[in-house]
């Protein structure tokens, strides 16, 4: 009896050590991710087949992603949890958020953990248009990844309709006026039916819909440090009167404010010929157009020019050692030539890098979709977005008294006059 005991002691040993227990193993580094929902159709999905073909690949790190709603609903909920005291480690913010995560100490800069030859060439390869607001006072704070500049669409059927060659789109701000009074038509009780033109302009984004008039009239709306804002140069005040013009004077674009969301909408049923959005639109529009379309960068005042937008990765003060190794770990991968290939087609958002632009598969999308080229092409002239200190009471009085303007409640002047003087107040303190 004692010999079976001993002997089925030292079977149930033998095979207790013959694997290795289920409490003894590492438990994966866990990282919390922030994502904001900020563009139509299936984002979402997208990153989670990222997300789940990082893990199947790297099974030591687990992402929980928190799909956070817009990018002002991110921010706002990243800082909260920041304050807090659970602050996701990873997110995906505005790169305009930078100074303000910089500012409340939310953040951490990459450059620690940029260690090897082979990170230095990664980091060097990303576009400096998209780096202008990745970085300040020789820091890597932010890693781009869902990022943008505004270009033009156009259809090219309506084109060919009122006369227009389709293969051409306004270049010029002349001929934008002159194009766009060609295309739009109205009833005969004088009601618009199709617009010509149409700018967003209500909402959290007039500010950078105004960028793409600053740029190509020559004007620059901040210093790269933040701290400083140049809204009452004639420059400006002559881009925001333009803009007021082509709808009261010029009458080729709805009176008013338009909202982010309409233009698309407005654009796919034919109510607009032209609409200014996000080069991020792409992959909606080449999915749900049913009409020739074209894609051209912003018209010339004077010279080229857009602003770049869009979202970058950052590392959140929260993150243990582990997780910031984990973390970079997962920039990195997402932010690979071939992923950043995948990620543009996908979405339409322009790869972040120029190694992307080299691969098989991106060669070969942009022999499909010409269109794709614009973007990136449009970069050689791209400016910064607008972003400074306390960058979210900054933007909202720009937006508020662009907003004014386009509803006759304030000229040109006395706008840009009133958003200098509010922001030199609230930026007094950072210079």
């Amino acid at each position: 009896m004692r010999r079976t005991f001993l002997k089925a002691l030292a079977f149930s040993l033998a095979g207790a050590f013959s694997t290795v227990p289920a409490w003894s193993q590492a438990a994966p580094v866990e990282l919390e991710f922030y994502y904001p929902v900020a563009v139509g159709g299936p984002i979402t999905k997208i990153v989670d087949g990222m997300v789940a073909e990082f893990e199947k690949g790297n099974p030591d790190i687990k992402i929980n992603s928190v799909y956070a709603g817009s990018y002002q609903d991110s921010v706002a909920k990243a800082l909260t949890a920041h304050k807090g005291g659970s602050a996701p480690q990873l997110a995906v913010l505005l790169s305009t958020d930078m100074f303000t995560l910089i500012d409340e100490g939310a953040i951490v800069p990459f450059d620690p953990l940029i260690k090897t030859e082979e990170d230095k060439k990664w980091l060097a390869d990303f576009y400096p248009g998209f780096m202008a607001n990745s970085q300040t006072e020789s820091k890597t704070w932010g890693i781009p990844f869902q990022r943008s500049t505004i270009v033009m669409y156009y259809n090219k059927d309506l084109f060919k309709e009122a006369g227009l060659n389709p293969d051409a789109a306004p270049a010029t701000w002349d001929e934008l006026v002159s194009q766009g009074k060609k295309l739009t038509k109205r009833d005969s009780d004088g009601q618009v039916t199709q617009w010509g033109l149409e700018i967003p302009s209500g909402g959290a984004f007039a500010y950078w819909l105004f960028q793409a008039l600053t740029t190509p009239n020559d004007a620059i709306l901040m210093s790269p440090e933040g701290n400083e804002v140049y809204l009452d140069k004639p420059e400006v005040i002559e881009a925001v009167q333009f803009w007021h013009d082509l709808a009261y004077k010029h009458k080729i674009m709805p009176t008013g404010t338009t909202d982010w969301g309409t233009t698309p909408k407005d654009f796919l049923v034919g109510k607009t010929a032209i609409m200014w959005t996000t080069t991020g639109n792409l992959t909606n529009v080449r999915k749900n157009a049913d009409f020739d379309f074209g894609v051209a960068p912003m018209p010339k005042s004077k010279q080229g020019g857009s602003p770049t937008g869009g979202g970058n990765f950052y590392l959140f003060e929260s993150a243990t050692p582990e997780q910031q190794d984990a973390a970079y770990k997962f920039v990195k991968w997402m932010t690979s030539p071939e992923n950043a290939a995948a990620w543009s087609i996908a979405t339409g958002y322009v790869a972040v890098n120029q190694a992307a632009w080299e691969t098989d598969r991106m060669k070969k999308y942009v022999q499909e979709v010409p269109q794709a080229l614009v973007a990136r092409d449009q970069l050689k002239v791209a400016v910064a977005e607008f972003s400074t200190h306390d960058n979210q009471r900054v933007t909202k009085l720009l937006n508020d008294n662009l907003q004014a303007v386009l509803t006759n409640a304030k000229t040109a002047d006395e706008a840009m006059k009133d958003a200098q003087s509010e922001a030199n107040r609230l930026l007094r303190s950072y210079k």
